[in-house]
C-alpha cells in the first residue's frame, strides 16, 4: 500500500494521478494508524517550512514517518517532503525540522537577474547513480517552484543537482529516502517515469 501523507498542505490529489497514471494505487490520508500500515510513504508538501512542520506534528505524523524510515521503507518526499526532513529551516526566522538529516535549509543568494522563487523547468545533473532515476534520461528537465534549498551536512546524500545562478542540490538519496527538490508530478514524462520506479520498488 502507498500511502500519501495528508497534512493539509500539498498537491495531493495530483501526485496521487501520478501514481494512477503508472499503473499503481496510492491513497491519500491524514491518519496515522494508516500511514504506519503503508508499505511505501510518499511526503509531498507546499508551503512555509514552519508551517508543514507544525501540520505534521499537530496532525501526530511525526513519528508514523519516522518509523516508515527506520523500517526501511521506500520514502518519497517532493519539495517540502525534501526540506522537512532536514534538522533546521530559516525561512521566517530559525525553525526546527523533523532532524532525520543533518543539515539545514536556506534562501537563495543570487545574482539580481535571477528570480526568487526559482520557478520552471530545469536540468537535474547527476552526482550519483540512482535507482529511481534509472529510466530517466541523463540530464532530464524537471519543474521547480521553491526560494529555499537543502545545504546537506553529506554530500554522499547529494543524488542530483541543478544550476540556477548557483549549483544546489536538487535531489539526495540515502538508505531507502529519496527527496526531491523538484516536482516529478508536474514534470511530465520524466516525473512519470520516477513515480513509477518507485511505484515498482
Amino acid at each position: 500500500m502507498i500511502v500519501i501523507v495528508d497534512y493539509g498542505m500539498g498537491n495531493l490529489r495530483s501526485v496521487q494521478k501520478a501514481f494512477e497514471r503508472s499503473g499503481k494505487k496510492a491513497i491519500i490520508s491524514s491518519d496515522p494508524n494508516v500511514v504506519l500500515q503503508a508499505n511505501k510513504v510518499v511526503l509531498p508538501g507546499v508551503g512555509a517550512f514552519h508551517a508543514c512542520v507544525n501540520n505534521l506534528t499537530k496532525s501526530n505524523l511525526v513519528e508514523p514517518i519516522r518509523e516508515a524510515i527506520q523500517k526501511k521503507k521506500p520514502f518519497l518526499g517532493i519539495c517540502m517532503g525534501l526540506q522537512v526532513l532536514f534538522e533546521e529551516g530559516e525561512e521566517f526566522g530559525n525553525h526546527k525540522g523533523l532532524g532525520i538529516i543533518p543539515g539545514k535549509v536556506v534562501r537563495f543568494k543570487l545574482p539580481k537577474k535571477f528570480k526568487i522563487p526559482h520557478m520552471g523547468w530545469n536540468r537535474i545533473l547527476r552526482k550519483k547513480q540512482v535507482p529511481l532515476l534509472g529510466e530517466v534520461g541523463e540530464n532530464a528537465f524537471f519543474y521547480f517552484v521553491h526560494s529555499y534549498h537543502v545545504l546537506p551536512q553529506n554530500s554522499s546524500i547529494i543524488a542530483t543537482t541543478t544550476d540556477y545562478g548557483r549549483e544546489f542540490v536538487s535531489s539526495i538519496e540515502l538508505d531507502n529516502i529519496f527527496a526531491c527538490q523538484f516536482h516529478p508530478e508536474k514534470s511530465q514524462t520524466a516525473g512519470l517515469k520516477l513515480i513509477k520506479a518507485f511505484a515498482h520498488l
